[in-house]
């Protein structure tokens, strides 16, 4: 029997790159969420499995293969788990591969479970699903993967014990249990890809390292795409045979040229196709008869262009992952591989940068051939760049998985115009950063930035919000500008990272040492003054003129002979964390030789402890431009033009130090959710009413479920109900309109304060009710919410916004009308870590009033820290939950927690 399954990605922002499994082997294979329609499927594929592993699987999620269907309703519709198939060749036509889990009642554990078809195996399937699997998990506050297998299964056990968690082995009745645990990041997100990167690198190794190349399309025509990738293959001095593909020619450029792929009769590892788009489909065709693992699409005209080219695409997208092939492209500048064992230049770029230690993908083919030639005039050397264009197969996520395997890359560089599939790309750059920086310029920061943007790449811009907290998390180095990645970039491979923030400062002009100071100081870096064995040390080399504090001014007269013995002393300063030297060229002293003597001060300063310092160097001014100082011993100190470019680079190298020396932080566990129950209200809600606003018992329900802590009281549907609850919590209390439709009630005059007794709080009833009914609302009106009067030491807010690219936004700051007016909000990307939420606590200005300032008592920090991961849980379930707002929160004293005050919660539809 064959199938045709809907190609059907993860749900929540996993985009449609995390639908596909890229196999040990190199190829591909479709992946999709299963379905209750889907259970056909299933039961066929549970029958192909030998008996013993059929047992295995039903056993471990109590599926009762009679049962598919209703098995699957309760697994998805249910929220209980999740389930995924990965198809079979030629696109999924046949399941080979099943992996589900499902969560244990009354536990933070699930069951899971994975099976391949025999005939699969050993091409890492198993693995692959096992990744998905524990990240979606762990998203949706599973703590525990509890794994059953038999004890002769060893295959399926050895998956286990090698998917990158901290696990537990329990052995009875010829069964093996291993219990994985989630809850660290480093397991659910730094860990996650462990099979998945070795895969990538395996699958893309032909065209970064590819034996022989061809070139479809290769014109006569001089300064023709296809012959300029030609000319660039041969004057780029590839080491291998390149045959150009031309039915209309003999010959090009003096190279013997072939009608067709098949016609060369020798094996082909890459293509890059330079045919119309129309023409491209059948080219992969013939790749597929003679082996081509490799295709780079230069080729324009497809999904950049609209609905009809992005269906032309998909077709292209859809054959090339039939034949097991990886593709860049298409519409993109094509790539270059350095490596000189290879020296690929499969671009249409003119020159190749120099060999080096950086890698580069740029979104935009054009503005990577102005990055390349930048990098080349700053003499930064790259290990390899790619346009990844249109990104329909290889994405900027599958090359940071190559480069964090590649031995010739220390520091990964993107130029990015949108995100194809932010959370993966999270979960990839915080493992990733933890052993290599990455540098990002992202584009489209304006709405008329992201609309050029959009127009070029067919892509939304993503949220500038979500991006600044996307990165804040992972460690990210942000540049605004492609000048300032390199210039970040040049520091990251030419010097150490800085184990502090105090900078030293040595000039021979006073002026452009302030503006490096200010620019320092800006950074978030410290100028302060020098030890006092350093002051005493430089007063007997400088006249009584120069200045020894910090910056350390030489005066005007500082000969290189200054410049030398000066650096070296401040360098070897255990209070100096980095060193800046600047030259202005006022004395007689051509700068080549002050380059000189600064090299050497720093050379003789690395052995008397200063070995793992950075020092960047200024020269302002000079007649020719100089972008490094490189000594006989291999030191190389980057120049900059500008001195206060320093301080914006050596801030951002300090912070991403900070951010790789912190622990990464854990998915702590959290008593009293229950997150089933949370979703049930949600799903209700939506059911009964569409998309909208909760009403205020749904929401003071919901958060229950999240065990926040609410301020007591509830909702009254008339005044002697009002009256009661008022005597149940006792007085003074609040009244306040309860209301899905009025969102802001003291708009309407919903809300008093401070009542005192049950005769006011049945008047404030009365007076609100009385008040929509001569504005014609009083249907909007379900009650009121009443609520004890509440001080804290801060008013505090919680927000979550669903970003249709990111995925949940969540917000912190100072509540009530604060949050409005001075919009201190720090903002991460969910799920949050205890770390993320301890950060998040202390990045917002008004941290100073949770402390406790001039009087006022100290906040319950530790409370609201959780809090914040609880609401992360909440909306990570819960994928209904559109907005949420819970503004004022007051905060009690230390060991008193917080308390909700108000509430709003908006569902949707959840997007598939």
């Amino acid at each position: 029997m064959r199938f045709q399954p809907t190609f059907r990605p993860p749900e929540k922002g996993e985009g449609q790159e995390a639908g596909t499994l890229v196999l040990r082997t190199g190829g591909q294979l479709p992946l999709w969420r299963a379905l209750p329609e889907d259970a056909q499927m299933l039961a066929a594929f549970l029958a192909r499995l030998p008996d013993e592993e059929r047992r295995e699987v039903s056993a471990s999620l109590r599926l009762d293969p009679g049962e598919v269907g209703e098995f699957l309703r309760r697994l998805t519709e249910g929220g209980s788990g999740e389930a995924f198939f990965a198809g079979g060749d030629g696109g999924g036509d046949q399941v080979v591969a099943f992996g589900a889990y499902r969560t244990l009642e009354g536990e933070d554990a699930a069951a899971i479970t994975l099976a391949v078809s025999p005939e699969r195996r050993q091409q890492g399937l198993a693995t692959l699903l096992l990744e998905r699997l524990a990240v979606l998990a762990a998203q949706r506050g599973v703590a525990r993967l509890v794994g059953v297998a038999r004890q002769e299964n060893e295959p399926l056990l050895e998956v286990f014990r090698q998917g990158g968690f901290a696990s537990e082995e329990e052995r009875r009745g010829g069964l093996v249990r291993l219990t994985l645990d989630t809850r660290s990041a480093e397991a659910a997100e730094g860990r996650d890809g462990v099979g998945s990167r070795v895969f990538a690198t395996a699958s893309l190794r032909p065209i970064f390292y590819p034996a022989s190349v061809a070139v479809v399309g290769a014109s006569r025509e001089e300064g023709s795409v296809g012959r300029s990738i030609l000319d660039a293959l041969v004057a780029g001095g590839f080491h291998g045979p390149v045959f150009p593909v031309n039915p209309k020619a003999s010959f090009v450029g003096s190279i013997k040229a072939y009608p067709s792929l098949p016609a060369i009769g020798e094996p082909v590892d890459l293509a890059v196709v330079a045919v119309p788009a129309r023409a491209v489909r059948a080219v992969v065709e013939e790749c597929a008869q003679v082996g081509v693992r490799g295709l780079v699409v230069i080729t324009a005209g497809f999904a950049e262009t609209g609905e009809p080219g992005r269906q032309l695409q998909d077709e292209l997208l859809a054959a090339v992952r039939g034949h097991g092939m990886r593709m860049v492209g298409p519409n993109c500048l094509g790539m270059m591989h350095t490596d000189p064992e290879v020296r690929l230049n499969a671009s249409f770029a003119p020159q190749m940068p120099p060999f080096g230690s950086v890698a580069l993908c740029s979104q935009s083919g054009a503005l990577g051939i102005a990055i390349i030639a930048l990098a080349r005039r700053l003499g930064l050397g790259l290990s390899s760049f790619v346009s990844v264009g249109n990104k329909a197969d290889i994405s900027g996520n599958d090359l940071l998985e190559y480069w964090e395997e590649d031995g010739n890359t220390e520091v990964v560089l993107f130029y990015l115009e949108s995100f194809g599939n932010p959370r993966r790309f999270a979960r990839i750059a915080r493992r990733v950063g933890r052993r290599k920086p990455i540098v990002v310029v992202k584009a489209g920061r304006t709405q008329a930035g992201g609309r050029a943007a959009s127009s070029h790449t067919a892509a939304l811009a993503a949220a500038e919000t979500a991006v600044d907290a996307l990165f804040a998390q992972t460690g990210i180095i942000r540049a605004d500008t492609l000048e300032e990645m390199f210039d970040v970039a040049r520091a990251l491979t030419d010097q150490p990272l800085p184990r502090g923030r105090r900078v030293a400062v040595v000039t021979n002009a006073g002026g452009p040492a302030i503006l490096c100071v200010d620019a320092l100081e800006a950074a978030g870096l410290e100028v302060r003054p020098l030890s006092d064995a350093t002051r005493d040390t430089l007063r007997g080399l400088l006249p009584a003129a120069a200045s020894t504090t910090n910056p350390v001014d030489m005066i005007a007269s500082a000969t290189p002979e200054t410049y030398r013995r000066v650096v070296e002393v401040v360098l070897a300063d255990e209070e100096v964390d980095a060193l800046v030297a600047i030259n202005t060229p006022v004395a007689m002293y051509p700068t080549e030789r002050v380059g000189r003597a600064i090299l050497a001060g720093v050379e003789a300063a690395r052995q008397r402890g200063g070995a793992a310092k950075p020092v960047f160097a200024s020269i302002v001014g000079g007649e020719e431009p100089v972008y490094v100082l490189t000594g006989e011993s291999g030191e190389r100190i980057p120049v900059y033009t500008f001195p206060e470019a320093i301080g914006r680079l050596l801030g951002a190298a300090a912070g991403y130090a900070e951010w790789r020396r912190a622990d990464p932080g854990v998915f702590p566990e959290l008593p009293g959710l229950d997150l089933e129950a949370a979703r049930r209200i949600c799903t209700r809600a939506l059911e009964a009413r569409g998309e909208g606003w909760l009403s205020a018992a749904e929401s003071r329900d919901l958060l229950a479920a999240a065990g926040l802590q609410l301020a007591r009281g509830g909702v009254a549907g008339t005044a002697d109900e009002a009256a009661s609850i008022a005597d149940d919590v006792g007085y003074p209390v609040a009244v306040k309109l309860a209301s899905s439709e009025i969102v802001h009630k003291t708009e309407v005059g919903g809300v008093a304060l401070g009542l005192e007794d049950a005769a006011a709080v049945r008047e404030a009833f009365a007076a609100i009710e009385e008040r929509l009914r001569r504005e014609g609302r009083r249907e909007a009106m379900e009650g009121v919410l009443v609520q004890p009067m509440i001080a804290g030491s801060a008013e505090v807010m919680i927000g979550a916004q669903l970003d249709p690219v990111f995925g949940p936004l969540i917000a912190f700051g100072l509540g009530g009308i604060h949050v409005e007016i001075l919009r201190d909000v720090a903002f991460r990307v969910s799920p949050l870590t205890d770390r993320d939420a301890a950060r998040m606590v202390r990045e917002i200005r008004g941290f100073r009033l949770l402390e406790g300032y001039r009087g006022h008592p100290p906040g319950d920090v530790a409370a609201l820290e959780e809090a914040l991961l609880r609401v992360s849980r909440l909306v990570e379930s819960a994928p209904e939950i559109a907005e949420l707002d819970l503004n004022p929160i007051f905060a009690c004293e230390p060991g008193d927690g917080y308390r909700v005050v108000d509430a709003r919660v908006r569902v949707a539809p959840p997007k598939r």
